[in-house]
């Protein structure tokens, strides 16, 4: 005698229904609740990029006119082909440091894998520069404190050895004139003072080096690379000092502002910075944005270099940058 076994059936039949059919399908899969993927990062817009350089080059080149012409040393007619020829051994120097500097930031960018934009330079109708100089946009945040360091002090390094070679040569083209009665003085950092002995050794009594463009630009490069190490907010030198000091650096900040403003009393040249600088502390305060990761420390070589852009600081500051002769 034999029995049938009967299976027991799978999934179980519910006990409130002898039919069963399977769950309906979610009306929102997964892929719904997925974060949209990030847009890759340093996209870049060439073509403006491009046109803002061509302006700066344009407007920079005519800068040594435009001075010569306020002096009323200058024959020429202003916007000429000769004038512009003979201003890019002006331009070319002044935009090549420029140039350093932006990319060595975005270069650090690049390293760091932090999305920034090409280098925006910022023509401007001044006879005394003709470019408010160079900047990148930074579009997301630092991740840690050593990247931040690394993109901060990039510029200002690569810019003060670029300006090297067109500050020594600059001071082979030079020469020894009688320091002028009227006319504008431009202020002599340390690094000045220091090539200039070199080249020319002591200066007789009542003399002066008269600088030519390639000199020139080299002293822009130096007092932008002065004004950037500032250790201020979020200029390059302020990046710098959060990334050793952390919250500390807050009091160097207003310390820093206070000091400017103290400038500007003794020299005019300092009101627009002080105004700029003043006005970012109104708006993002004296604290310095928060990074990703704050708690990784600087390294020992990352603490070398920091006293480096600190001499490089020291080497390229001037109290007085711009004066009236007989005003200092």
């Amino acid at each position: 005698m034999s029995t049938e076994h009967e299976q027991p059936e799978f999934p179980p039949r519910s006990p409130a229904s002898e039919s069963w059919s399977p769950a309906p399908p979610d009306p929102f899969p997964a892929f719904l609740y997925a974060p949209p993927p990030a847009p890759p990062k340093f996209q870049h817009r060439y073509g403006r990029h491009l046109l803002f350089f061509l302006l700066t080059l344009f407007t920079t080149s005519f800068t040594p006119a435009w001075l010569a012409l306020s002096a009323g040393l200058n024959p020429l007619p202003l916007f000429s082909l000769e004038v512009f020829t003979h201003g890019l051994w002006y331009a070319i120097p002044v935009l090549t440091i420029l140039s350093a500097h932006e990319f060595g930031h975005y270069f650090a960018c690049r390293y760091h894998n932090v999305d920034a934009t090409l280098p925006f330079f910022i023509p401007a109708p001044l006879p005394l520069t003709g470019t408010f100089g160079a900047v990148i946009r930074i579009r997301e945040a630092f991740p840690s404190k050593r990247a931040l360091f690394d993109i901060g002090v990039a510029g200002p390094l690569a810019g003060f050895v670029v300006l090297l070679p067109f500050l020594y040569w600059g001071m082979t083209r030079s020469t020894i004139v009688p320091i002028p009665s009227e006319g504008l003085y431009f202020g002599e950092p340390l690094l000045w003072k220091l090539m200039q002995y070199l080249h020319f050794g002591p200066l007789p009594e009542g003399m002066e080096v008269a600088i030519d463009q390639v000199g020139f630009a080299a002293w822009w490069g130096m007092l932008a690379t002065a004004l950037n190490l500032l250790p201020f907010g979020q200029l390059d030198g302020g990046h710098v000092m959060y990334a050793n000091l952390g919250r500390l650096a807050t009091r160097l900040s207003a310390a820093t502002l206070a000091m400017v403003l103290l400038l500007a009393l003794r020299s005019a040249s300092w009101f627009s910075m002080a105004a700029m600088m003043a006005v970012m502390a109104l708006i993002f305060g004296f604290r310095h944005p928060r990074v990703i990761d704050e708690h990784a420390p600087l390294d020992p070589v990352r603490r070398v270099v920091s006293l480096i852009a600190l001499m490089v600081f020291i080497l390229c500051f001037t109290p007085v940058p711009i004066d009236l002769v007989g005003g200092r």
